[in-house]
């Protein structure tokens, strides 16, 4: 297929914040009409598979959806007559092969089969880019985790000092949330992504034969069928038959019985995008927040991140984006779930009510995956300032030790002890607090580097985890 430019395809206004990677172009309008065709070339290989076409016919009709020309723009716009766009295309189809060819393009399907496959191919390559993406980030976290181990940092709860932590551990939060992601998003690519074919109202009543080939009935027919057990060449047998055959020859998984308005593998799709989108949008959030000057704990490497009137910034761009893009995913997830409640058979309305938002909610995730790879590479973390930002609250970050330390002195009063002494100033020279611990011993308490708890065997669980 050579399909026509279309304003969809073409580069927009926002794409290079919000549509950014290799997603956007993997969920266009031609390769929507490509997988559209590719469905229907594998419905004709599929019905010569089961004895109901011939194998050159089927060969005809692979041919012409290769090299059929299309402007998706004009399928778009003859689409207001038909309520989608396959009716065009198969018109489109049927002319571009020969006469006797033509009855069996489309043959035994209805448009929600072409559409919803398609949509499943589409997801499926659209997924390629977007996990790529997410090992990528996966590794770049694994790196930062292991590499900043020993980086101590100010841990922070509701936004303020709390506890001293590392930026290891930090890092290792990050790759624990974002490879759960990757890993449930290839779940759902390699067993919920499966073929849609079930005709009129689901029963693939289409095609049972008037008049099937010689020597292709029964047993012989059945063959042809994913491995289905051999029996009579009846409607049911044949259906199932092309059923199993169109799922092999599309390359995706095989469903049970035809799912038109059985909608959980939309919702499983965008549940698991939804939240990729959510593990991702934490670490640019968090980046976003290091990287404030007042923190200034981390920075974005090259010279992005300008701004058109102030010349000393050096904003966050690229997580920002990835924020931004992210940010987007929430609504389109619920959009999607909740048009799960197709009518009877065939839903008048709902299932068309996906197509957008599905398309959407893979071009932001797989934006906000490319930007968090971008702000992630050559991230610039600044260990000493990390150091210096502990002491900003003169022993404050270690209150916690200092209270327990105290307490077999002073009992249940300690606590309150060491929060008179944190809101005079500075704990190591408050004398409430000398009065019971000699220096060295309160240096000690207070040195943010012995009070990291479990932190790097939690990181080698963390590394461990993801490379299992």
């Amino acid at each position: 297929m050579r399909p026509s430019s279309s304003p969809s395809d073409a580069a927009g206004l926002f794409d290079g914040v919000l549509a950014a990677g290799d997603v956007r172009a993997a969920v266009a309008d031609a390769a929507w009409v490509r997988a559209m065709l590719d469905a229907e070339a594998a419905l004709a290989r599929a019905a010569a598979r089961c004895g109901i076409a011939t194998a050159e016919d089927a060969a005809a009709v692979t041919a012409a959806c290769a090299s059929l020309e299309v402007d998706p723009g004009e399928l778009g716009a003859e689409a207001t007559g038909t309520g989608n766009p396959v009716v065009p295309l198969i018109k489109r189809l049927r002319a571009a092969v020969p006469e006797h060819v033509a009855p069996l393009v489309h043959r035994g399907a209805t448009s929600q089969d072409i559409v919803d496959t398609a949509a499943m191919l589409v997801a499926q390559r659209a997924l390629g880019p977007l996990l790529a993406d997410l090992a990528a980030v996966t590794e770049l976290t694994a790196a930062l985790a292991d590499r900043h181990r020993g980086t101590v940092m100010a841990g922070r709860t509701l936004l303020q000092q709390a506890l001293p932590t590392t930026f290891g551990l930090v890092a290792a939060g990050w790759l624990t949330g974002l490879d759960s992601a990757r890993r449930r998003l290839v779940e759902v690519r390699e067993h919920r992504l499966a073929a849609q074919l079930g005709g009129a109202a689901g029963t693939l009543a289409a095609f049972q034969p008037s008049d099937p080939p010689a020597g292709r009935t029964g047993e012989a027919a059945h063959r042809g069928g994913g491995g289905q057990s051999a029996g009579a060449a009846d409607i049911g047998d044949v259906g199932v038959c092309m059923l199993g055959a169109f799922s092999a020859e599309v390359g995706l998984p095989e469903p049970d019985l035809p799912w038109h308005t059985e909608r959980t593998r939309i919702a499983d799709l965008a549940g698991a995008l939804g939240a990729a989108a959510g593990a991702i949008a934490k670490v640019a959030r968090d980046l976003v927040l290091l990287a404030q000057t007042e923190v200034n704990e981390v920075a974005e490497g090259g010279d992005g991140g300008g701004s058109s009137t102030l010349p000393h910034k050096h904003n966050p761009i690229a997580a920002i984006s990835a924020a931004a893009a992210a940010a987007q995913a929430p609504g389109l997830v619920a959009t999607l779930l909740a048009a799960m409640a197709h009518e009877h058979q065939r839903a008048a309305g709902d299932w068309h009510a996906e197509w957008q938002p599905l398309r959407a909610l893979l071009t932001s995730t797989g934006s906000a995956a490319h930007q968090l790879r971008r702000a992630l590479t050559d991230l610039r973390v600044d260990a000493a300032r990390m150091r210096a930002n502990l002491d900003l609250t003169h022993g404050a970050l270690l209150a916690e030790r200092v209270a327990g330390a105290l307490r077999p002195n002073l009992g249940t009063e300690a606590h309150a002890v060491v929060r008179a002494a944190v809101a005079r100033g500075d704990l190591s020279t408050d004398p409430a607090i000398t009065a019971h611990l000699d220096p060295a011993h309160l240096a000690d308490l207070l040195a943010p580097e012995t009070y990291l708890g479990s932190s790097d065997v939690l990181i080698d669980r963390a590394l461990k985890a993801a490379r299992r």
